[in-house]
């Protein structure tokens, strides 16, 4: 991840250092059952564990080795005594330690995001909750359609992105798993019953059925839970950068003392924040077909998904973290124009429509063609809404209908159209 957009906690977990410690972890932890079974002396695992991963030598060997996981083990087993050395790595093939030493890494990873996405959705919520009576202009094909609680519109955000956060929970749960099983998986030395009490000390679920890998499936399925919470983040940017045109002013990003907005226009406030995350969301998105094609791999393994995975799994990670967080202050300092919102509501009828056709084909005898055709009528030609209705009284001409728009005009926006937002709120 570059500098920039870099969230340390992540960035760490992706170094070689900590891989590398990682792959000592699990090596330690196979020595661990080994030697509880009386297969090995309890000095071998003693021994292993006083190793230090030291990357520069493990950089070292593999010029010569040209494969990293022997490099390693080449690194660890130097600063053992000869009779324990021969029996670290005993009984695995490399991806049994990659594969298991990244969910590890993944684990980590997840408990920072997690945590980061509970911030979001506490902020989220809250600015609902705020807005619940705020009535705003709800809008269809970017037309004004009827007005709305602005609390109602950020809810539906907030249950978009806690649809995505269930998943990463359940995720989280159900789906990180180890495996110690050998080439093509076939236990030919290390038994399921060992693999079992390896895992159980590193936390993580078996792999039940593992090709020498763990199907990449399992990633994919993370990675796009990550792209459609790029959708989420995204589509809720959009939002924002709308409601923050100039000819709108309904919403504005926070704008910090000493804060510019451009190198030239000392009177511009752009949605900076809103547009980077809008890129965010588009790289994570393009993380989800990588995904998918390292599903694709030949036979039992190959490797074709690990130059890949080295690449795009960081940024993947680290984007989650970045994003949640730049998101949460976003959502936090959103500064909302209420008078602006209320303005654009009291001072126009058009949106008026649907509810009085509908209230007039309840009472009246008239046909619902009939109806539409008067109201659409009243809505074209007038040009405020107290010419609306008079407009209306000359087409609905009987009294049950002249005192049906008596009461309508009486109506405030939010008694048409916020009588439900509590009940919406009630099911979140």
């Amino acid at each position: 991840m570059i500098e920039r957009y870099e969230v340390k906690e992540i960035a760490n977990i992706w170094t070689d250092d900590f891989k590398f410690q990682k792959f000592l972890d699990v090596e330690v932890a196979l020595l661990n059952a080994l030697c509880s079974r009386g297969l090995i002396s309890d000095e071998v695992a003693k021994k292993a564990s006083e190793a230090k991963v030291n990357c520069e030598r493990i950089y070292e060997i593999e010029k010569e080795t040209r494969h990293d996981v022997i490099a390693f083990c080449s690194s660890i087993t130097e600063q053992m005594p000869k009779e324990f050395s021969k029996f670290f790595h005993f009984g695995v093939t490399s991806s049994d330690i990659i594969d298991t030493a990244l969910t590890l890494q993944l684990k980590e990873s997840l408990d920072i995001i997690i945590s980061d996405y509970k911030g979001l959705l506490d902020e989220l919520y809250a600015l609902a909750l705020r807005n619940k009576d705020q009535v705003c202009i709800g809008r269809s094909h970017g037309i004004w359609a009827e007005p709305m609680s602005f609390g109602q519109k950020i809810l539906g955000h907030y249950s978009e992105f806690n649809r995505r956060f269930v998943e990463l929970q359940e995720y989280y749960n159900n789906e990180l798993t180890g495996q110690i099983s050998g080439a093509v998986g076939n236990y030919t030395i290390i038994d399921p019953e060992i693999e079992k009490e390896v895992l159980t000390e590193l936390d993580l679920e078996v792999e039940e059925v593992s090709t020498q890998i763990i199907p990449r499936d399992r990633i994919a399925k993370l990675i796009s839970i990550f792209a459609l919470y790029g959708c989420a983040l995204e589509r809720l940017a959009i939002e924002i950068r709308h409601l923050q045109h100039s000819d709108v002013a309904e919403v504005f990003e926070g704008f910090s003392k000493g804060q510019k907005g451009s190198s030239t226009m000392p009177h511009k406030k752009n949605p900076i924040s809103s547009e980077n995350l809008t890129g965010m969301a588009r790289v994570l998105r393009s993380h989800a077909s990588l995904a998918m094609d390292n599903t694709l791999l030949w036979h039992e393994r190959d490797i074709s998904h690990s130059s890949a995975e080295r690449l795009y799994l960081p940024d993947a990670l680290g984007l989650m973290s970045y994003s949640l967080r730049r998101l949460t202050s976003t959502v936090r300092d959103l500064v909302v124009n209420k008078e602006n919102m209320e303005k654009k509501v009291n001072e126009n009828f058009i949106y008026l429509s649907s509810f009085v056709l509908h209230k007039l084909i309840e009472i009246t005898d008239k046909t619902r063609e009939d109806c539409y055709k008067y109201v659409q009528e009243a809505s074209f030609k007038a040009k405020n809404k107290q010419e609306f209705y008079n407009v209306l009284r000359t087409l609905f001409t009987n009294q049950s209908e002249q005192e049906l728009l008596n009461e309508i005009e009486k109506l405030s926006p939010i008694e048409i159209y916020g009588k439900h937002t509590s009940k919406v709120f009630d099911r979140i």
